[in-house]
């Protein structure tokens, strides 16, 4: 984990992008063709992903939702293990029994990823107490959609942590739906980041498509929690590209407003930037995609080879 934590150079960034949306993508070809099950991806919000997360520290822990994989391999996890566990493999994170909407880590410090919207909004202050009480100066980075957002535990959460001084990254994902429906038919506000003010902490919007945007202001935020204690809610306003849950044919979707977000899509932004500013050549690119591509299919061979979990260990690691 550590070694992924520091690489931080806009070439590391990119190429961690890349392999998550290869990862998304992947998961989606094998579900069409009925070898894997249904997934929320986060395809076009890989900039929000990994510039909070590879902000972070070591010692910080993370809270995410439904579109975890690319906290997750922002975080350093192995690909092989996510796409086992996916598969309710033994060899998964979780040996198989929290699939794709429940992947925890506790070795890279992601403590949950919760399908119930809101899920991680409910924990964020009890994380954070347990942080503040410990001392040390680690903080818990919270993920959450727009849709959460309109959730009441939205506002218990971010309440109690102003009030409570704790030391909480509230990052919401503003990726423009709320599974089925879009944010405007839902909130008046274009920009979620105004309500911080009413809970008495700070807070920023940032282009959720600019990596380097991202990393910038979540490495600011991080630094204010750590300076002062208290809580700070970011936003990262992007899109989703893909539908809710595969499969999903996206007919609910304006047509125009999709292609105009596509235009704006992060991995080709950052890639055009680096080769503008001659930090990267063509080269360099084609050799990133080739080393993501190995990774792949190294994780899926890996999901495939690896045996399902025995009948004995159906009530293990579980609640009961």
């Amino acid at each position: 984990m550590a070694d992924s934590l520091n690489e931080r150079s806009p070439r590391s960034l990119l190429e961690c992008m890349m392999l998550i949306r290869a990862f998304e993508e992947k998961n989606a070809e094998l579900q069409a063709a009925g070898k894997a099950p249904g997934t929320c991806t986060s395809v076009g919000q890989e900039a929000s992903a990994v510039g909070v997360v590879r902000a972070l520290e070591a010692r910080d822990l993370i809270l995410t939702n439904h579109r975890s994989a690319g906290h997750l391999l922002a975080r350093g996890a192995d690909p092989g293990r996510m796409m086992a566990e996916i598969a309710g493999k033994r060899t998964g994170y979780c040996k198989g029994k929290s699939g794709t909407l429940h992947i925890s880590a506790s070795d890279l410090g992601v403590i949950l990823t919760s399908t119930i919207v809101g899920g991680s909004l409910s924990l964020a202050t009890g994380v954070g107490l347990s942080l503040s009480m410990q001392g040390g100066g680690a903080i818990v980075a919270c993920f959450f959609g727009d849709g959460a957002a309109c959730e009441g535990i939205f506002h218990e959460s971010l309440n109690l942590a102003a009030v409570w001084k704790l030391p909480v990254l509230y990052v919401c994902e503003n990726n423009q739906w709320q599974a089925f429906v879009h944010r405007r038919e839902t909130m008046l506000t274009d920009r979620l980041s105004t309500r911080a003010q009413a809970y008495g902490m700070e807070g920023q919007s940032v282009d959720g498509n600019d990596v380097e945007a991202v990393f910038g202001a979540a490495s600011r935020a991080i630094a204010r929690i750590r300076e002062t204690s208290q809580p700070f809610l970011l936003e990262t306003y992007t899109y989703r590209l893909r539908g809710h849950f595969e499969p999903d044919d996206q007919s609910y979707v304006d047509p125009v407003e999709l292609a105009t977000w596509k235009a704006k899509d992060p991995i080709q932004t950052a890639r055009t930037r680096l080769l503008e500013q001659r930090a990267v050549t063509e080269g360099d690119v084609d050799a990133m995609q080739a080393r993501v591509q190995q990774r792949i299919d190294q994780a899926v061979a890996f999901a495939v080879d690896s045996p399902y979990p025995s009948a004995e260990e159906v009530a293990t690691d579980v609640y009961a």
